[in-house]
């Protein structure tokens, strides 16, 4: 929430609006006073990465009143305040709502009360409202991920992975309460991510007879040599007769039909605390700003609108649509009707539904289809957190279908060397939270060996591949692709999931392990920030990885607040370098107290840190002194954040089933093989916009500048303008990518399935 506070003073500020604090909540607006502060600037400094909100939030019954609103309304005119900008759940935007249709009548009121002057009610004749949703659990329809969402899975994943490793040397259950008293995307997203044994979620009560199930699927993990069983439950997990699941009564459960060690616990409010995740930081920053775009641009005539966000993209709501459409929900349950509930949750909610059944639940091998394909899967290119994710999604998805599954170890090399091997549904229990890459991976081209490789497809039969990786992935699928003209091995389906922490591969607006990175650089740029509290006025220079792409320098550096970012893709000068050091030393002077200046690793041949950091040092003499950090490879490394495992889930069982498709499409019944040499036989699979898209590797040739190894176009250059304006600088923001209004759509068409915001 803190970072959306911030981002709307600042943007308030900057297209020249006055910006007013209401502490609090609606109670403060109903008490009025000392509640209602003028902001500026430097009230929102360092506050990105507090948890919770540092303007305070209280319910409020008094403002469910109409008294109260009156209150409300007369502290409001008192400030000359007719813009509000509401962060809360449906029950605070609901209340604003209401709130902005009375508002004509309430100004009456208080005229004839004596209250305020007669012409107040020309010069505040109407109530502007514009929501952004604020809640952990995920549960308001229209957008895909709330501020708060993501937040809290960090919160559980890092509680869950603790337990994994004591739950392992005790051969324990855990039963794990997460929150969720009336929506089951908390349960549901961490279940995915750490690959728990059962769920219990309040929109998809279990079978009558579950019971027995569960404790059968438990057991039969134990015997397939896993040491722990994990079982995750909503705190609102109800049964088909609407009654509550509790924690206790599946522990007893256990104990009384297994007897295993079983130990239960309740995460409570850890889940809303800690520090926000980049994810939550971006999302809340880019809200605020679209926020304060609505809000000028609203009229009298124009619904209350909620910013939100679908795929990777602002949209703006009717705030009434939206809050109708999740009273709908809980209707829906209250009535039984839960696959209408799971619908109405939105397509995202509806993915994550089907893939954790498809991923956790092995049907036995009597009701498995018989395809006899063979598809082979490995990683090229440097590791990325959530690949092992992909991996095991992957496998356990094609084995589902009925193929035969085969493991490639140290990508292009190994396969030539024929380190291949078929894998198993067991074999890759476990592989959701594990960093790098469990198959090994490198960076070696096919080109250089490719008869060997080829070789090896015929010598294991391999019908379909599908490679997790980088910019090397993508540049080995166009070799694959050219070499069909010689070898006929790869005239099969080939596929490719982009995996890589400089998301620098054409064709997707984000790539696995990404968000890891970000979260790693925005942690630890926390706490070189905070290194400097004790002394005033410092500034660092922070060098962070990806290439030539300057996305985890921009990015990162509008999740930790710096105050420049230099990368290639925006060629800078020297009177760049002068303009942001006077900037810098204008901001000391005056406010701020700490600087941070990211730099790309490849941004520029000649400036680089160590040039960068003796500038600053020199011409910021007397007024700051510098220090600089290069982060290296620990931006590599680390367990996959909740985003990375769910984004490498979702998106590998997806492309399985398009090889599915295309292995039945292309196999010719009279040679008895499959034969595919089309161009979209050989596909990667990105997020665009809103949208998950099969692209054909060959036409993503023209969007990449291969010399630098970045696309052409970059979706995030748009977000610059924004870290600069958020670093009080005068910068022109194009407006042009803001939401529209546009209405809630029930279940958008299945094709366009993103649902990848998790």
């Amino acid at each position: 929430m803190n970072a959306a506070v911030r981002a709307v003073v600042r943007m308030g500020l900057y297209v020249g609006a006055k910006v007013y604090f209401i502490h609090e909540g609606y109670q403060g607006m109903v008490d009025g006073g000392e509640n209602i502060k003028e902001a500026s600037w430097e009230s929102v400094s360092s506050m990105l990465q507090v948890g919770g909100t540092v303007i305070g939030s209280a319910r409020c019954k008094e403002f469910r009143t109409h008294e109260g609103r009156l209150k409300a309304a007369h502290n409001l005119v008192q400030h000359g305040i007719t813009n509000l900008c509401v962060i809360g759940g449906d029950g605070s935007l609901t209340g604003a709502n209401l709130f902005r249709e009375e508002w004509s009548g309430l100004l009456g009121e208080l005229v004839e009360q004596g209250s305020i002057e007669a012409d107040a009610i020309q010069k505040y004749s109407a109530l502007h409202i514009v929501g952004m949703v604020g809640s952990i659990d995920n549960d308001f329809c229209g957008t895909d991920m709330t501020i708060g969402t993501d937040s809290a899975l960090h919160r559980i994943i890092e509680v869950v992975d603790a337990i994994m490793t004591t739950a392992q040397s005790h051969q324990r259950t855990f039963v794990l309460e997460v929150m969720g008293r009336h929506c089951g995307y908390l349960a549901l997203v961490s279940a995915l991510a750490c690959g728990a044994d059962w769920v219990l979620i309040p929109e998809m009560p279990p079978e009558d007879g579950w019971e027995d199930k569960m404790c059968q699927k438990l057991s039969a993990n134990r015997a397939g040599m896993k040491r722990l069983n994990i079982i995750i439950v909503a705190e609102g997990a109800i049964d088909r007769s609407n009654m509550p699941i509790t924690t206790d009564y599946i522990k007893n459960l256990v104990v009384k039909c297994l007897g295993f060690d079983t130990r239960v616990t309740i995460l409570g409010h850890v889940q809303r605390g800690g520090t926000p995740s980049a994810f939550d930081r971006i999302l809340a920053s880019r809200m605020g700003v679209e926020a304060v775009l609505a809000l000028l641009e609203t009229t009298a005539n124009t619904p209350a609108c909620v910013v939100s966000l679908c795929g990777n993209q602002s949209v703006r709501l009717p705030l009434m649509e939206c809050v109708q459409m999740t009273q709908e929900v809980q209707k829906a349950m209250d009535e039984k009707r839960f696959e209408e509930a799971v619908k109405l949750r939105g397509r995202s909610f509806e993915n994550n539904l089907k893939t954790y059944k498809l991923l956790a639940h092995r049907k036995p091998e009597s009701e498995l289809p018989t395809s006899n394909f063979n598809v082979a899967v490995l990683n090229v290119g440097a590791p990325a957190a959530g690949m092992n994710a992909a991996v095991r999604s992957a496998v356990r998805v094609g084995i589902s279908e009925g193929h035969k599954m085969f493991a490639v170890s140290d990508g292009f090399e190994g396969l030539c060397k024929g380190q291949i091997k078929e894998i198993k549904w067991a074999d890759v229990g476990g592989w959701t939270g594990q960093g790098g890459s469990l198959l090994g991976t490198k960076r070696t081209l096919p080109a250089k060996h490719v008869d060997k490789i080829a070789e090896q497809m015929r010598k294991h039969n391999i019908n379909a591949l599908l490679i997790v990786g980088g910019f090397e992935a993508f540049e080995s699928l166009l070799q694959l692709y050219e070499a069909r003209a010689t070898y006929e091995e790869f005239c099969i389906p080939m596929c490719m999931l982009p995996a890589t922490i400089s998301n620098n591969v054409p064709g997707t607006d984000l790539s696995i392990g990404a968000d890891t990175a970000l979260n790693a650089i925005v942690e630890t740029c926390d706490r070189i920030k905070q290194s400097a509290s004790g002394t005033k006025r410092r500034v660092f220079i922070i060098e962070t990885m990806g290439g030539y792409c300057g996305y985890l320098a921009s990015v990162g550096g509008l999740a930790a607040g710096a105050d420049a970012a230099y990368i290639y893709e925006e060629p800078f000068d020297i009177r760049d370098l002068q303009a942001n050091v006077e900037h810098l030393t204008e901001k000391m002077k005056t406010s701020i107290q700490r600087g941070l200046v990211l730099r790309n690793e490849n941004c520029n041949e000649n400036y680089t840190t160590d040039f960068i950091y003796q500038l600053y040092s020199e011409e910021g003499k007397g007024v700051f002194d510098s220090r600089k950090n290069v982060l290296g490879h620990m931006q590599q490394g680390g367990a996959p954040s909740p985003f990375d495992r769910n984004f490498g889930t979702k998106i590998s069982a997806k492309a399985m089933q398009w090889i599915t498709k295309k292995l039945v499409e292309t196999f010719r019944q009279d040679e008895g093989r499959v034969f595919a040499n089309s161009e979209d036989s050989c596909c990667l699979l990105g997020m665009r916009r809103r949208a998950l898209v099969f692209q054909p590797v060959v036409q993503l040739k023209d969007e990449t500048d291969f010399v630098h190894r970045i696309p052409k176009e970059q979706w995030w250059l748009k977000l610059r303008p924004l870290m600069k304006i958020l670093a009080k600088y005068k910068t022109s923001y194009d407006v042009s990518d803001a939401g529209q209004l546009e209405h809630v759509v029930r279940n958008r068409p299945r094709e366009s399935d993103a649902s990848v915001a998790m």
